[in-house]
């Protein structure tokens, strides 16, 4: 993943952008401040209860972002669902990691007609 979500705005920023920013931050010795709405970052735990917000308002891409994130726990059905909601809505990159879980078979069992489908229309 090349871009992060600021928790504050709901933006996304590119990596490098981002770390420029920090930087900036440092060399200022202030607390890192969001590029786009100049709000102070947000903590981690602010960052979890603006995202679980964001999942309860059916927002595809913290939708997919949280799927990601149970895919990386291991918990391959709620990463399924929470990929599935996002596809529903719209989301591309959703539909990229549908195609994955198809692949491998995790939380569903393997489908490459699936598969193609979720590819297919994440290339539309």
């Amino acid at each position: 993943d090349y871009s992060t979500m600021m928790a504050c705005c709901s933006k996304l920023i590119c990596n490098g952008c981002d770390h420029a920013n920090n930087i900036r931050g440092w060399e200022e010795r202030r607390d890192p401040l969001c590029p786009f709405c100049r709000q102070p970052v947000p903590t981690e735990k602010e960052c979890n209860k603006n995202r679980m917000k964001r999942v309860e308002a059916n927002d595809p891409v913290a939708l997919c972002q949280k799927g990601f994130e149970q895919y990386r726990k291991g918990d391959y059905c709620s990463a399924f669902n929470y990929h599935s909601r996002a596809a529903e809505l719209g989301d591309m990159e959703a539909h990229c990691w549908l195609s994955i879980l198809y692949q491998e078979g995790h939380g569903v069992e393997k489908d490459e007609k699936k598969r193609l489908y979720h590819l297919e229309e994440a290339a539309i």
